[in-house]
């Protein structure tokens, strides 16, 4: 067994666990501030009642946010070796800001607020959850940025040789030329922009399901229709623009990784303008054409690209087959994303329609308790659709992925990724069961209303 593909597996695995709790503290945490800003301003008992139900939920999605991502950090040097000697000068100085600047003062100030209640001044408490807000929102920043650096390496020097090819030599590694040019990088803030847009939404539909459930069984009416008025609003601006930030990123990756874009749309030939087809089976052998390829949009993909419908697209044949991503699960994973990011868009705007009269809905209220799931869905789709578009590239047009793993046996990486499988599996279960737990409890003191 190759011990590259094993490691990709166990770092994808890491990912996934991990990203099930990142979105919810980026998203959930502005929600309470808003909510205690409420309380500070207005002295309403029931807005310092929100701020504690949905804070409970975010404690413990925080806490397990960071006990799934630790193992990342240290799979740079188990299991991709050649990866940090080869591109650390970069990648590692961005990780190590966010964690000085960004998740200390975030962990240090989430304390304050959540054994501060009653302690400190109510202006205090408060400052506290926004502070904890804007640092998750700047942890997340330097993380996109560093990821922004693999998709679009920028501001760095190579020392050694390169290969023929332009690729780095063995022995050979990039240093930091202009700090500048890496943090204004645009693939990072684009998919910053894309990422953070997504949590918000996220935490909206997750508030708007969980207070749909209470008012099916029609339980402290006022306190979860205001909840989920709030979540409405959450849903409906941040899933608008979510999808306006993945036109702006799809058009960043058509810029500056065209091959992902191919891939994306399962287009092999290059064309002027480029159609976006509605139906379309990607082949399942080496034949370098679609199986079914129907129901064109002239001019759409070139629009998507370029913002002009009679724009060049470059299709996968334009590149050497050893550079193309893998067209299907690329293919497959972008179409859902943006079905799902559709069906927000329709799903805030009906509940928007139905907004003063949501607590009458009965059964249709069960609509948003299923739809909690799909958010998070749609973003590990997102993520797949970035990483694995991204290969053959760990470093895109600089450094294989093939090349950046670490000299061990396939055998000692197939059993750290059993054992973190099964460790991940039971905290993801005990994680989702203890949030459900809350999110199921009466928010006193409203639970006799």
């Amino acid at each position: 067994m190759d011990p590259v593909i094993l490691s990709r597996l166990q770092f994808a695995l890491a990912t996934f666990f991990h990203f099930l709790y990142v979105p919810l503290t980026l998203g959930l945490a502005p929600y309470i501030a808003v909510m205690e800003t409420r309380y500070v301003k207005t002295g309403q008992e029931i807005y310092k009642a929100q701020a504690k139900f949905w804070g409970r939920i975010f404690l413990i999605n925080f806490a397990l946010g960071v006990v799934t991502g630790i193992t990342l950090e240290f799979q740079f040097g188990t299991n991709w070796a050649e990866y940090s000697k080869g591109v650390g000068d970069i990648f590692g100085s961005l990780l190590a800001i966010e964690a000085t600047m960004a998740f200390f003062l975030e962990s240090t100030f989430i304390a304050v607020w959540a054994f501060g209640w009653d302690k400190v001044s109510p202006k205090t408490h408060l400052t506290a959850i926004w502070l904890v807000a804007g640092a998750g929102l700047i942890s997340a920043l330097w993380i996109l940025l560093a990821n922004g650096f693999m998709q679009n390496p920028v501001g760095y020097q190579v020392e050694g040789p390169l290969t023929a090819n332009g690729e780095l030599a063995a022995g050979s590694r990039l240093v930091l030329d202009s700090f500048t040019a890496v943090l204004t990088n645009p693939y990072g803030w684009a998919m910053y922009a894309h990422t953070v847009l997504g949590a918000l939404t996220l935490c909206g539909f997750l508030v708007m399901g969980v207070s749909a459930w209470h008012l099916f069984l029609r339980k402290n009416v006022e306190f979860f229709h205001t909840s989920f008025k709030l979540g409405l609003c959450f849903a409906l601006t941040f899933s608008i623009l979510s999808a306006l930030a993945g036109h702006q990123l799809g058009q960043i990756t058509a810029k500056y990784q065209p091959a992902k874009l191919a891939a994306m749309e399962s287009q092999w030939e290059t064309r002027q303008p480029a159609p976006m087809h509605i139906l379309v089976i990607p082949p399942l052998d080496d034949s370098e054409e679609n199986l079914v390829e129907a129901l064109p949009l002239p001019g759409v993909l070139s629009f998507m690209a370029t913002n002009h419908f009679d724009s060049e697209v470059k299709g996968l044949k334009a590149f050497k087959p050893e550079d193309r991503p893998p067209v299907w699960p690329v293919y497959l994973s972008f179409r859902l994303m943006v079905g799902l990011g559709t069906l927000f868009i329709l799903a805030a705007l009906l509940a928007t329609a139905f907004r003063h009269r949501i607590p009458e809905l009965k059964y249709s209220l069960l609509l948003f308790v299923l739809m909690i799931p799909l958010p998070y869905l749609a973003l590990e789709l997102g993520w797949t659709v970035t990483e694995v578009g991204r290969q053959p590239w760990v470093v895109y047009d600089l450094l294989r992925t093939s090349l950046a793993g670490s000299p061990v046996d396939w055998y000692q990486i197939a059993a750290s990724l059993a054992v973190m499988a099964g460790v991940y599996t039971l905290l993801t279960i005990l994680g989702f069961y203890l949030m459900g737990k809350a999110a199921l409890r009466d928010p006193a003191p409203w639970a006799a209303k």
